[in-house]
C-alpha cells in the first residue's frame, strides 16, 4: 500500500495540481461562498433582479435572454440554474441544443465525453411524449488545482473497491495507468455543466446547470 499511496501523490503532483479546491465557474465567478455574494457578483456582471419571478435575476447570456437562479447546499452555492426567459418552437430549441453542444465541444475549457447532438431527421416533440426521452448534455470545465490530499484519498477507496490490498503491493503498468485514469475522472467529476430540453405546454426552453459537486450533498445529513 505504500508503493500505491507515493504513486498517487507523485500522480497528483505531476498533474501540476494546488492545496486548494478547483471548482466550477461562471462567467468566470466560482461557483461558491455564500447566496448573497454570489447574488452581488452576478449583479456586477450586469444580471438584474427580476420583476416577475421571486428569488431570481434576469439577464443575457450567450446571446440568449436567461432567467438565473442561485442554489445551495448547507448554505454554500452549489449550483447555478439558467433557463430561456422566451420559449423556443420545436425546430428552434433543436438547432440552439446542437449548437450549444457544438460550442462547448470546441471550448478548449471543457471536457466532451460523446456526442450529444441531435439527428436532423429526429422528431424531438414525439420522442419526448411517447418515449419520455430526455434531451440533455454533460460537460466538464477542465481541472486546474485541487486539493491534492483528498485526491490520493478518493483514487484509494476507488481501486481498493476493484482491486485486493494484497495485489496493490505491487503495481503493474496497468495498474498505474488505472490510477491515472481514475484521478482524471475524480478531477472532471466534480465540475459538471450541463443542459437540457425543457417541455411546457408545447413551448420549449433550454435549461443549463453550473455545479459544484464539491458543495452538493453527498449523504452527510442522512
Amino acid at each position: 500500500m505504500k508503493k500505491l499511496f507515493l504513486f498517487a501523490i507523485l500522480l497528483a503532483i505531476s498533474m501540476n495540481l494546488l492545496a486548494q479546491n478547483d471548482v466550477t465557474r461562471f462567467l468566470g465567478i466560482p461557483v461558491d461562498g455564500s447566496k448573497a455574494e454570489m447574488i452581488q457578483k452576478l449583479k456586477e456582471k450586469g444580471f438584474v433582479n427580476s420583476k416577475t419571478i421571486d428569488d431570481t435575476l434576469v439577464g443575457e447570456f450567450n446571446g440568449t435572454q436567461v432567467n438565473v437562479s442561485v442554489v445551495t447546499t448547507n448554505n454554500k452555492v452549489s449550483r447555478i440554474v439558467l433557463y430561456d426567459a422566451i420559449p423556443s418552437d420545436e425546430t428552434s430549441i433543436k438547432i440552439r441544443f446542437n449548437k450549444l453542444c457544438r460550442q462547448f465541444k470546441n471550448n478548449d475549457k471543457y471536457i466532451s465525453l460523446e456526442d450529444y447532438t441531435i439527428p436532423d431527421d429526429e422528431k424531438i416533440s414525439y420522442e419526448m411524449t411517447a418515449h419520455n426521452k430526455r434531451y440533455e448534455a454533460i460537460f466538464y470545465q477542465q481541472p486546474e488545482s485541487v486539493d491534492s490530499a483528498a485526491l490520493v484519498n478518493e483514487v484509494l477507496a476507488i481501486l481498493l473497491q476493484k482491486y485486493p490490498e494484497k495485489e496493490l503491493e505491487n503495481l503493474t503498468e496497468e495498474m498505474q495507468k488505472d490510477i491515472v485514469a481514475t484521478a482524471g475522472m475524480i478531477l472532471i467529476s466534480k465540475k459538471p455543466v450541463w443542459f437540457m430540453i425543457s417541455c411546457y405546454y408545447g413551448e420549449y426552453f433550454i435549461s443549463m446547470y453550473y455545479d459544484n459537486e464539491y458543495n452538493r450533498a453527498n449523504g452527510e445529513d442522512l
